[in-house]
């Protein structure tokens, strides 16, 4: 008998939770440092192998919802209804994950992620990737018709607008002021329509 795909991604999911749950638990009460990937599967109760199955590395435990980031981001492009206009989409989704990570409870975390020179470097590769998905979005969009340096240029800007805000004093304030200067560079990056 198979089993439904429905339910073996819903309990690969759920593992996959429950590692991330105990890994962040971990390096919470002890420091990133000191906890290993041997402790996480004990405290999970799994193996190492499947450990690595869900995760490519210890530090990919910290953004478990990496993602869901680069996801939400190419939706705000790929799923705009016809003739939406780009830039208020991406502001809207940057504003939410923002208040996400801003959130009182997610404090402690980016402590964390700040004080490690290796949760620092990794979150950097993420944006970058990350901004590559948004820029190819961009340029796939043939609505859009953008170049690729031109769409490179403005993803590269809304992860960066994400960052900012993220250590901004008033997160909100940043993400529009940033966009509005997104939305300036985006204006200037148009083609020129023929008079």
């Amino acid at each position: 008998m198979t089993v439904p795909s429905g339910r073996r991604e819903r309990k690969k999911a759920a593992t996959r939770q429950k590692i991330a749950d105990a890994a962040l638990r971990l390096f919470l009460e002890r420091g990133y440092d000191a906890v290993g990937i041997r402790e996480v599967a004990a405290e999970a109760d799994v193996a190492v192998t499947t450990l690595f199955a869900h995760f490519a590395s210890k530090e990919a435990l910290v953004f478990e919802q990496d993602e869901d980031f680069g996801q939400r981001l190419t939706r705000a492009v790929t799923g705009r209804a016809p003739h939406e206009p780009l830039v208020p989409a991406l502001h809207h989704e940057i504003l939410a994950l923002v208040h996400h990570c801003t959130a009182d409870s997610a404090a402690p975390v980016w402590g964390m992620i700040d004080e490690s020179p290796a949760l620092r470097a990794y979150e950097e590769s993420m944006l970058v990737r990350h901004a590559e998905a948004l820029a190819t979005a961009i340029t796939d969009d043939p609505a859009l018709s953008q170049t690729p340096t031109a769409s490179r240029t403005i993803a590269r800007f809304v992860i960066d607008a994400y960052a900012l805000a993220r250590e901004a004093a008033d997160p909100q304030a940043a993400v529009d002021e940033i966009f509005r200067m997104i939305e300036a560079a985006w204006e200037a990056a148009r083609p020129s329509r023929p008079a």
